[in-house]
């Protein structure tokens, strides 16, 4: 099932401009930004429509929207450079992990006191960010200790719907008007790279660091330890997201890494087998949200999957970057 997933995934994925360029950066601009992050903005116009017709956390259309616009997400939340980091704008969507559990506090702060801040967008959105995005709503549709006061709960969803939205739209916005421009052509007036080095170098640290969250953190923080497994630490549990959200970035990322092996036909077979491997080790995990780990069976399928996600790091990742003469360099999650 998780292949079959898996292999839609990527048909959703426009990959026509491999057939139209030779330039790596081109085809990921025009193969998988834009039109991720166009898909984006509409999913989330229809999350915040849906919520503004049927703020009831357990309305299907609602957690349907939900799903769909998160899902959007988690395909180009590896992109993390240039609009999405204007103002925090992926912290604000994404707030996870969360090791303190900000989120949770957050939002029964806020249903506690009744904030007034949630009636204005642009209150709303200088907000803690641990209570916004995606994360903050998993809560509020998938928990029902955040239903009270009911009025209130409602207007707090379809705050988070709006802010979802007015998020996504204007990093939508922002490439469109400029940044992808910036992109293309480096040494121009107003770009913040000077040669084509720098933005191949950008775009290859995305693909790493997106590389490196999944296998460190979505699958490596619930997976643990054999004698110490982590489960309530799985990314998105409440929503049963955990497999699908990892599902999702392999996807995402094997395109993005075919986009930039543009032009090396023989680098596009190594990494076709290298994912390859990791779907078919995805496939036969049988919890979605990892609840099964204390079973060391299941627990050795899931370190196969890291095991597998880790040899596309260590071998075809590290080999796409010297056929792109460029090094994966210091990311945010170093140090973590």
């Amino acid at each position: 099932m998780l292949r079959s997933l898996i292999a839609a995934l990527m048909l959703c994925l426009p990959v026509a401009a491999t057939a139209e360029t030779a330039d790596p950066v081109e085809a990921v601009i025009t193969g998988l930004i834009l039109p991720g992050f166009e898909r984006l903005e509409a999913r989330s116009a229809g999350l915040d429509a849906a919520a503004q017709a049927d703020c009831n956390p357990e309305a299907p259309a609602l957690r349907s929207a939900y799903n769909a616009a998160f899902d959007a997400w988690v395909q180009v939340s590896h992109l993390r450079f240039g609009p999405t980091e204007e103002n925090d704008r992926a912290f604000s969507l994404a707030y996870w992990p969360d090791r303190k559990g900000f989120t949770p506090k957050v939002l029964s702060q806020l249903l506690k006191a009744q904030d007034p801040a949630i009636h204005d967008p642009e209150s709303f959105a200088h907000l803690s960010i641990a209570g916004r995005g995606f994360y903050g709503m998993e809560f509020l549709l998938y928990d029902t200790r955040f239903r009270d006061p009911p009025e209130y709960a409602c207007a707090l969803i379809r705050a988070s719907a709006h802010d979802i939205a007015l998020t996504t739209a204007a990093i939508a916005k922002d490439w469109h008007s400029d940044y992808a421009h910036k992109v293309l052509h480096p040494g121009t007036e107003n770009s913040p790279y000077q040669t084509q080095e720098e933005v191949v170098q950008e775009l290859y640290k995305a693909f790493t660091t997106g590389l490196q969250f999944t296998l460190e953190t979505r699958l490596g923080r619930p997976l643990g330890t054999f004698d110490r497994p982590r489960p309530n630490r799985a990314e998105a549990w409440r929503s049963g997201r955990s497999l699908h959200n990892i599902a999702l970035s392999l996807s995402s990322l094997h395109e993005n890494a075919l986009l930039l092996s543009t032009g090396h036909p023989k680098m596009g077979v190594q990494l076709d087998a290298g994912f390859d491997a990791a779907d078919e080790a995805l496939s036969r995990i049988k919890d979605p949200i990892f609840a099964d780990l204390s079973d060391p069976s299941a627990w050795l399928r899931a370190d196969v999957l890291r095991q597998s996600i880790d040899l596309i790091r260590d071998q075809q990742s590290a080999n796409l970057g010297g056929e792109l003469g460029v090094a994966a360099g210091f990311n945010a999650l170093d140090g973590d």
